[in-house]
């Protein structure tokens, strides 16, 4: 009977978890396609965007908002279209990997 409590508990705990980002995650969305961890491809690499946020407050509620809505203009002609689709809490955390330098 404890070990059923225990493992409804670690069950329900993990579903209501956010997911944490990681590279798999940019794969899932197709943000790959676009963007490297370290090298320019279309758009910047995940450690450049790092670079330019590093020390705002609103670091990953700007980045979110880019990723949700798309941005013209932020790091050249190339827009970045919008990603409407994704989950708000998988934006947030793609939000929190990126500006945390996509470790």
């Amino acid at each position: 009977m404890i070990r059923r409590a225990l493992l409804l508990s670690a069950l329900l705990a993990t579903a209501s978890a956010p997911a944490l980002a990681d590279l798999a995650m940019a794969k899932k969305y197709n943000c790959t396609s676009c963007h490297t961890v370290d090298k320019k491809l279309v758009g910047p690499a995940y450690q450049e965007v790092a670079k330019k946020y590093a020390g705002q407050k609103d670091a990953e509620a700007t980045l979110a908002a880019s990723i949700k809505k798309g941005s013209t203009g932020k790091w050249g002609p190339v827009p970045m279209p919008p990603n409407a689709a994704v989950p708000d809490g998988d934006i947030a955390s793609l939000a929190k990997w990126i500006a945390g330098g996509a470790k």
